[in-house]
């Protein structure tokens, strides 16, 4: 983990950014193409077989691909954002998250 943000109190979209307020009372904010383009999922991602070749689909984003239509927690590790285009396979792990807000500072 960066730092002492161990987990996501609470989060909202505001404008075209993902807010996030961390348990130690900081807040990130991440642009919402930014969290679309950067989706870990395999398909999105890419992932290796077992020779580690990678394998990373090619992917036909649209305007809806960076509209949100929901965000959900999963358990106490990551949010699974749901996008209008119908894509909602990403997990983004809250460390995963917090190298995207630093990214974008």
């Amino acid at each position: 983990m960066f730092g002492v943000r161990a987990g996501v109190k609470a989060f909202d979209v505001i404008g075209d950014d993902l807010a996030i307020c961390w348990e130690d009372g900081s807040e990130s904010y991440v642009p919402l193409r930014e969290l679309r383009l950067r989706c870990p999922c395999a398909a999105c991602a890419g992932e290796k077989d077992l020779l580690g070749r990678e394998h990373r689909p090619s992917r036909n984003l649209t305007a809806k691909s960076f509209i949100l239509t929901k965000v959900q927690r999963v358990g106490g590790y990551a949010l699974q954002p749901s996008w209008a285009d119908g894509h909602q396979t990403g997990l983004y792990s809250f460390t995963y998250l917090q190298s995207l807000t630093q990214a974008a500072e």
